[in-house]
């Protein structure tokens, strides 16, 4: 209670901050629409702000799992070989030096007006270069006595790999997914900017403020937040439960 009581409380009061300065200020709505505003307009419409939210979430989730893989697998291969190291590091630095806002048009136009291809790509860009970084920093961090241990084992390398270093860089991996998963929301509706089909929560924030319907594009920018802080969430529910067996391991080993 302790931990979700400070957040609340601040919320609340920058709500109600908000609400009273609308209120009292008289500030327009182009600038910054009311609390309650915006809470009418998601009652209102609830089954289209879904439906927006469902279309991103998908484009958000299938990158980012594809993203995720390609970042595990390329830090895998980096840390075993060298030479792969040398060349995939470069490159993973230059394609997280791509802006968002100069890739999503360009891959709009390689594929059809009617696929997520395109924001599903960009996405997994996006999601690439965290993760790889995390990963890589984790799979190199193997305490010295192991290394020497599964040399004595004569072990392969994908056997080293799978059960030491795997299991090693799992707390570095999950420091990468949780700053990939709310960026995979945003790489998401950053790419419904630019064409394609109008189905997402971008798409639905451009036109509604397009249409100077303010209060519900602020309403498709709070379901933005809420689809980013439950992408978050998740990642932190598979970090705790892959936490679990490895504390249990750890006591069993701690006790012999």
């Amino acid at each position: 209670m302790r931990t979700f009581l400070p957040p609340i409380v601040v919320g609340v009061t920058i709500i109600g901050l908000w609400q009273l300065l609308t209120v009292v200020a008289g500030v327009p709505s182009f600038l910054l629409p009311a609390p309650t505003a915006i809470a009418t307009q998601l009652v209102d419409n609830a089954p289209r702000i879904v439906d927006a939210a469902l279309a991103t979430g998908a484009n958000a989730l299938i990158g980012f799992v594809i993203g995720a893989f390609l970042g595990l697998v390329a830090a895998m291969v980096a840390v075993r070989f060298r030479l792969v190291d040398g060349l995939l590091s470069p490159l993973a630095a230059a394609a997280a030096a791509v802006p968002i806002v100069a890739l999503a048009p360009l891959l709009n136009s390689m594929y059809s007006t009617t696929t997520e291809t395109p924001r599903r790509l960009v996405v997994a860009i996006v999601v690439f270069f965290p993760v790889f970084v995390s990963a890589a920093r984790g799979l190199r961090q193997v305490p010295k006595v192991h290394t020497d241990l599964m040399t004595a084992y004569a072990v392969t390398g994908w056997q080293f790999t799978r059960t030491v270093r795997l299991p090693a860089a799992l707390p570095q991996l999950f420091t990468g997914l949780r700053v990939a998963a709310p960026g995979a929301v945003i790489a998401a509706i950053i790419a419904e900017y630019f064409g394609g089909l109008q189905n997402g929560l971008g798409s639905r924030i451009t036109s509604a403020a397009a249409n100077t319907a303010y209060p519900r594009a602020w309403a498709y920018v709070v379901a933005a937040m809420v689809l980013g802080l439950l992408f978050l969430a998740a990642v932190a529910v598979v970090e705790n439960l892959t936490r679990r067996p490895r504390t249990a391991r750890s006591t069993v080993f701690s006790k012999n």
